[in-house]
């Protein structure tokens, strides 16, 4: 008998298991995966403890993802490797410490049956968690609860996962895991190509798991780190990872797609976009002042201090 195909594959490419509440989080964001219907599960890499992990969980583990010289992922070689071990009709690049709830399946198949083509993409809900969740029954509303009371929406800023059919991304370029700027590229893909940018916020419940940054060289924020620019560059400069939610086509909200509703940080966006259009001719340095209504407000600042 042949076996049944998953709707959804998720790809995830998980830090080392040394530290352990990485290690306690990842479970947790793997084990929430797991549980959803419809969906399978492949972890990429060769990180310390990830075979074990997979072995536990139960999910498909490919050791042979391509790294940099430093040895980190490369998103292309991980985009490849889904592919080419999966049959679902989507795919879903995802962090490893994010769970995930029913929620999230019925938003992808709501919006299947909208677009041929689309990005679903949503803000998290950022919890600390410091120990394993029991995921015995009724561990879904518990959870829920537990973000209304204690978690924080985060900024509609990149996202932690892209969900999308397979004959969408199929070029993307080889940039670095965990690092800034390839998160951003991914919406500016999608609306240079046409796709709706969907994003599921009002429809989903995405958890993230709270960490600091020891699983990074000196603890720093990846923002800080040489792999970032190595991304911005691939990405095609400044203006692509300046992509964000703030950059969605479509809301999914209630099964339905409406579009977004007018915010005064979508309306700056607006305004940089516009302002982009003009000043397309400066170069990279001197456009990013002149057409970033942020950086306005720095200017100004500056001004009125040395006024003083």
């Amino acid at each position: 008998m042949a076996a049944i195909m998953s709707l959804i594959t998720l790809f995830s490419s998980p830090k080392p298991f040394t530290d352990p509440h990485i290690a306690t989080i990842q479970h947790n964001a793997i084990r929430s995966w797991t549980l959803l219907p419809d969906v399978d599960v492949i972890l990429l890499g060769e990180e310390a403890g990830l075979v074990e992990a997979g072995r536990e969980l139960g999910v498909k583990h490919l050791p042979q993802v391509e790294c940099n010289e430093k040895g980190t992922p490369l998103i292309s070689s991980m985009f490849q490797l889904a592919r080419e071990n999966s049959e679902s009709r989507l795919l879903c690049i995802i962090n490893a410490d994010m769970i995930l709830m029913p929620d999230f399946v019925k938003a992808a198949k709501q919006t299947m049956s909208l677009r041929d083509k689309f990005v679903l993409l949503s803000q998290r809900w950022d919890l600390d968690v410091t120990r394993p969740i029991d995921f015995s029954s009724g561990w879904v509303e518990g959870l829920i609860s537990m973000v209304r009371d204690q978690g924080i929406l985060h900024r509609p800023a990149g996202s932690d996962f892209f969900l999308f059919p397979g004959s969408c991304y199929t070029d993307v370029p080889s940039f670095t895991i965990g690092r800034a700027g390839w998160d951003n590229w991914m919406i500016y893909k999608a609306r240079r190509e046409g796709w709706p940018v969907i994003d599921c916020t009002p429809s989903v419940m995405i958890v993230h798991q709270n960490h600091d940054y020891r699983h990074l060289p000196g603890g720093m924020s990846h923002h800080t780190l040489p792999e970032t620019d190595e991304n911005i560059r691939l990405a095609g400069g400044e203006a692509a990872i300046r992509y964000t939610i703030l950059d969605a086509t479509h809301r999914l909200v209630d099964g339905r797609l409406q579009c977004p509703q007018l915010s005064s940080p979508r309306f700056l966006r607006g305004v940089e976009l516009f302002l982009r259009r003009i000043f397309f001719f400066l170069p990279e340095n001197l456009r990013e002042s002149v057409v970033r209504p942020q950086r306005w407000k720095k200017r100004m600042r500056k001004l009125l201090r040395r006024r003083r």
